[in-house]
């Protein structure tokens, strides 16, 4: 929890630091429909990146990566591709203040496919479903077992756009559930029974459009 607290406090800073350039009217997003949309496309990640700095992140490593596609379909609706990898300790339900974590950690990797809906000038609304391969490692970090995980996201937020509408930042809310989760060793499944299913966290995301 505290370094998505820390992620969050550094967006906003960095968004009001280039807040002249910030394009809220006018976008790409409020263009007639039949206009022809310029630089369609977009490559982001996100900012959680930063937990993977030593000085920034948990003691237990994260590892954590994503890279994201997106495409303007219209001015309206963006198509969204992610792939994602993570490595985590504890129950996703009670991430960041979990009383006990894993005899052992989960390695996950997934490509996810969303839907993003500009909804009034850059503020939006999102859904994405990831699969997940996830690989459950012991406490001497030797692999026990797969499992499958599907996580499917839904978030609000707002995009500021600078430099001349190419960068972006997206501070947004996200609801995550996951309600497929299968195969977890009988070690862990102890650990996560009675464990929420979901989870409420602010995301900090960012990307270029060409």
């Amino acid at each position: 929890m505290k370094n998505a607290l820390l992620v969050l406090i550094i967006t906003l800073s960095f968004t009001m630091a280039f807040c002249r350039d910030l394009t809220l009217t006018n976008s790409t997003t409020s263009q007639p429909a039949n206009q022809e949309i310029m630089n369609r496309h977009s490559i982001g990640s996100s900012l959680f990146l930063l937990g993977n700095l030593p000085d920034i992140g948990v003691k237990r490593p994260v590892y954590y990566g994503q890279l994201s596609y997106g495409y303007l379909l219209t001015p309206k609706i963006n198509i969204l591709i992610e792939a994602n990898t993570w490595t985590y300790y504890e129950p996703l339900g009670t991430y960041g203040n979990s009383e006990k974590f894993y005899p052992g950690k989960v390695r996950a990797i997934g490509v996810g496919v969303g839907f993003q809906r500009f909804l009034w000038k850059n503020m939006f609304a999102s859904a994405v479903a990831t699969p997940y391969l996830q690989q459950f490692y012991d406490e001497n970090d030797k692999k026990i077992q797969d499992g499958f995980q599907l996580y499917i996201q839904f978030i609000a937020g707002n995009r500021f756009e600078f430099f001349q509408k190419r960068w972006f930042v997206e501070p947004a809310i996200c609801y995550a559930r996951w309600p497929v989760n299968t195969n977890f060793p009988a070690s862990f499944e102890e650990i996560e029974k009675g464990k929420p299913g979901y989870k409420i966290e602010p995301r900090a995301n960012f990307g270029y459009r060409f």
